[in-house]
């Protein structure tokens, strides 16, 4: 029985995106989620006893100054190394801007494949070949998995290739294929990198992304880690999914549908704080909050919104000990009025707000108006994950849904019927 682990896209020393201070938030545990994750990993191999480990691309998340990124990847592949346990890697498209990657000599059980061409590495005690070849710069649009040589008769084939395949969202179109392709190898298994949210492409052969083994911001939610595979008599017997992340991040949305007060808000964001807790024993967790809906709660939100969002940061932190990290609050809630009460100037004007659409037109000339102002505006605003983006529609609504909020809020609390 042959045990061997597919892991990519480690990025060692990605800062984690979105991470503000606060008092109570887990600092020492987010800094360090990235090499965590990775000894966590080294671990796993260990104790599984697995003959190899294969890493489909970007150990690195680009160069970096010093060589302590390098330096700690070369002590953890020691711990395989004596361990006799090999490891196959294929630079990623991260890899190939990293200077540490092309001038650190790894220890001797480290493979790194050509970037010139495919490259087959044999594993002859255990009748296993494996083919890959990396990035030899960052950008790379060809199809290069086209030219990977055909499965050898006699021996396990295993294909290992950094890749978008037919594209995936949130991921940079590099060094795309079909599966169809992929196939035409005639491999019995497929080490996929570069998309960072697990997915199984294909069973008989297996062609598989395991993701990658810790989120780095919100966009990348839910456990994180890599793929086991268990080979008996030439056949796969077993892929399973082993989970080590650090800090895992999650996504709560609130409704705020009819509650009075923001009390009652909290208490709900506090029921949903514990569903996480309780789903994901022993995690740090970085969550974003969203809380949406028509409520009478929501002209003290707008009022004060650091109040409510510090208390539901004190409330994480004491009820999971300190494990959660609140990494956003966002108040998407809107008044809660009777439009049969609202008479005259006032109630003609919040139906005109409410009308308006975040249409070319409208969209045309918030572009205008917003370049105008960007010069005077905070950089925060136009810089960084959260920074206004008007050429996204989605972006654009949100921001429109919100306005017509506040503007409506704003005329409601200045009179009802006048």
């Amino acid at each position: 029985m042959i045990r061997f682990i597919h892991a990519a896209d480690i990025h060692i020393d990605s800062p984690l995106i979105g991470l503000g201070r606060y008092e109570g938030a887990p600092v020492e545990q987010i800094r360090n989620a990235t090499r965590k994750a990775l000894e966590n990993l080294v671990y796993l191999a260990i104790t599984e006893q697995v003959k190899f480990v294969l890493i489909a691309g970007d150990l690195y998340d680009g160069d970096w100054r010093d060589y302590n990124t390098g330096l700690f990847l070369s002590k953890e592949m020691a711990k395989l190394r004596n361990e006799g346990i090999r490891v196959l890697i294929i630079t990623g498209n991260h890899d190939a801007e990293s200077n540490i990657t092309k001038s650190l000599r790894m220890p001797e059980n480290v493979k790194i494949f050509s970037t010139k061409k495919p490259e087959s590495v044999f594993i002859k005690e255990l009748n296993i070949a494996v083919h890959g070849q990396g990035f030899h710069q960052r950008i790379v649009t060809e199809n290069i998995a086209a030219s990977y040589p055909e499965g050898l008769s006699g021996y396990f084939n295993i294909g290992i290739l950094h890749t978008s395949v037919t594209g995936r969202e949130g991921h940079e179109t590099y060094a795309p294929c079909q599966i169809e392709t992929l196939l035409s190898k005639q491999y019995d298994y497929w080490a996929l990198g570069h998309v960072h949210k697990r997915e199984i492409l294909h069973k008989d052969p297996w062609i598989i992304f395991p993701g990658n083994i810790q989120g780095r911001h919100i966009r990348e939610t839910g456990p994180k880690g890599c793929t086991l595979v268990t080979i008996d008599d030439g056949k796969i017997i077993s892929i399973d999914q082993r989970d080590f992340d650090v800090l895992r991040w999650c996504f709560c949305t609130v409704s705020a549908l009819d509650a009075d007060t923001p009390d009652v808000i909290l208490e709900r964001v506090r029921e949903e704080i514990l569903k996480e807790y309780d789903q994901n024993p022993g995690k740090t967790l970085a969550v974003r909050i969203l809380v949406t809906g028509s409520c009478k709660a929501h002209e003290s939100l707008i009022k004060d919104p650091t109040q409510w969002i510090s208390q539901i940061r004190a409330d994480a932190t004491d009820l999971s000990g300190g494990l959660i990290w609140i990494e956003k609050v966002a108040f998407r809630t809107s008044p809660k009025f009777d439009h049969d009460k609202i008479q005259g100037p006032i109630r003609d004007l919040i139906q005109y707000i409410q009308g308006i659409e975040a249409g070319d037109i409208f969209l045309k000339y918030l572009k205008e108006d917003y370049t105008k102002l960007k010069g005077k505006l905070p950089r925060e605003l136009y810089k960084g994950e959260n920074a206004l983006d008007l050429e996204s529609p989605d972006k654009a609504e949100i921001l429109l849904e919100d306005a017509k909020h506040l503007l409506t809020s704003l005329l409601l609390s200045g009179g009802s019927s006048d």
